[in-house]
């Protein structure tokens, strides 16, 4: 115990003297953000002219840093969207829930390989189900927003998109419902045997930060993760987007069009519901990655793809080859149910990084999200491989 406290404090004290030197050069940050790059202004513009509402966009590289918007900040309004605004990031905050785990790991209060049913024994969980499983999408429990079953059929959960999600977007949710629901219907598979991504191993993922800890998990969140690395702008526990902030819109199927940029995101605790901005997701996923918050062996095992699996997903973070010449980036995009995409990517050593938020007018055909992926993928070509053409693997 007396050699893990020394280790954490020496840790502290090595995240404390990098935050200084980062301080160092806030007085340049300005006139970074203002370096003239047209590809990248371009490449946010293509969003727009496909469709979308906003977008704001982040590139730290070699070159310093670039930070710019394009579109509109809400419908019928001509200003732009804040550069360093606040959105909703959707399952960007699975890395952060997968940190604080990883960490309560290095301090020996938790292993990857214990059966979760140990520390929740509440659920009644396969015994088979460990804490790797949680984070790896192996576990195969339902997925409480629905999911489909062993025949390709859609079985529903809670309602988490469309009309039917509309009425009910203020509605608060008890993690604890959230995964008695998810308990309470077949298994997709047996405990380690496949890879299916579901909102509800992180809702446990936070409640067993919470049992282990004796504290919340935004209480741990804060302390663990965003006061050390100076995270101001990033929220938990919010229905509201405070300060300046792009809006995000629903269209229902007769037509008729809601702002929701204010919504009650507890339906996806843990796994969704999390409030920043692209400064600070950098911020988080360059120190994550520079190994500010985990010691190197559990970094690895985050960065470790599961064998077998089609996602390419480790610990809380998606591995993509982007081919010959551009590398592996570590990323975790998110959207909560509508009207916000969010991106951040990350080389190895931290030391390249994108973060942007894109908002617009979604509705029940998905409007222009349909060419998200095609339009993502030639952004990170832009940011990664200095402008080469194609798609990442």
């Amino acid at each position: 115990m007396k050699n893990t406290k020394v280790l954490r404090r020496a840790a502290i004290t090595t995240l404390a003297a990098a935050l200084l030197t980062g301080a160092s050069t806030a007085a340049a940050h300005s006139e970074a953000v203002a370096q003239n790059r047209p590809e990248l202004q371009k490449a946010a513009q293509a969003f727009v002219d496909a469709g979308f509402l906003g977008v704001q966009l982040r590139v730290h590289d070699q070159r310093g840093e670039w930070a710019g918007s394009a579109g509109a900040r809400k419908l019928d309004a001509g200003a732009k969207p804040p550069v360093n605004g606040r959105f909703w990031t959707g399952s960007v905050v699975k890395p952060f829930t997968a940190t604080l785990v990883l960490q309560l790991v290095a301090e020996g209060k938790l292993n990857l390989d214990d059966p979760v049913a140990d520390h929740l024994p509440e659920f009644g969980l396969d015994r088979r189900i460990t804490v790797r499983m949680l984070l790896q999408h192996t576990s195969g429990l339902f997925n409480y927003t629905g999911d489909l079953d062993s025949a390709g059929k859609w079985e529903p959960g809670i309602p988490a998109n469309g009309d039917a999600w509309l009425p009910n977007r203020f509605r608060s949710y008890k993690p604890e419902e959230l995964v008695r629901l998810a308990v309470s219907k077949a298994p997709r598979f047996e405990p380690g045997t496949n890879q299916k991504y579901t909102n509800t191993t992180y809702t446990l993922a936070m409640l067993l930060i919470e049992k282990v800890t004796g504290r919340s998990y935004a209480e741990q969140m804060k302390r663990r993760i965003l006061r050390p690395l100076g995270m101001r702008n990033t929220l938990l526990d919010r229905t509201q987007l405070p300060g300046p902030h792009a809006h995000g819109y629903y269209r229902t199927q007769d037509g008729k069009v809601t702002d929701i940029s204010r919504q009650n995101l507890s339906l996806l605790a843990g796994a969704g519901d999390l409030i920043s901005t692209t400064q600070d997701l950098h911020t988080f996923i360059s120190a994550l990655n520079d190994g500010k918050l985990l010691p190197a062996h559990l970094l690895a095992e985050m960065r470790k793809p599961y064998p077998g699996g089609e996602l390419g997903y480790g610990l809380g973070l998606f591995v993509q080859d982007l081919g010959p010449g551009c590398g592996t980036v570590y990323q975790h995009n998110g959207s909560p149910p509508h009207g916000y995409g969010t991106l951040m990517y990350s080389t190895p050593d931290g030391k390249k990084t994108l973060t942007a938020s894109v908002t617009w007018v979604d509705s029940a055909t998905r409007g222009p999200a349909k060419d998200f992926q095609k339009l993502t993928d030639a952004l990170v070509k832009q940011a990664f491989c200095d402008g080469q053409t194609g798609s990442p693997r």
